[in-house]
């Protein structure tokens, strides 16, 4: 499910399995920056649904984030089976 807006692309994603889900995430307001996917660990559930360096972390499990990478740390980690992203490429 792809919807279009003016800042980019989002895409939504759905990773099954459980934790690790392979993806690294850096960034957040406490950086004055974006949360940016930086590294897509090979064979994991992220690269199972083309995660991509780059990628832009917008939403976590239908939350919105505010842009704080401890808010998206915790999200992620609360996950169990199915993780859902939003992300703007």
């Amino acid at each position: 499910m792809e919807t279009v807006e003016h800042q980019g692309r989002l895409v939504e994603v759905q990773l099954r399995g459980k934790a690790p889900w392979g993806f690294t995430l850096r960034g957040g307001t406490e950086h004055k920056e974006p949360l940016v996917i930086t590294k897509v660990e090979e064979g994991s559930c992220a690269a199972a649904v083309r995660l991509q360096v780059g990628d832009e972390l917008v939403g976590v499990n239908s939350v919105i984030l505010c842009g704080s990478r401890q808010e998206a740390i915790s999200l992620v980690k609360s996950s169990h089976k199915t993780l859902a992203l939003v992300l703007r490429r």
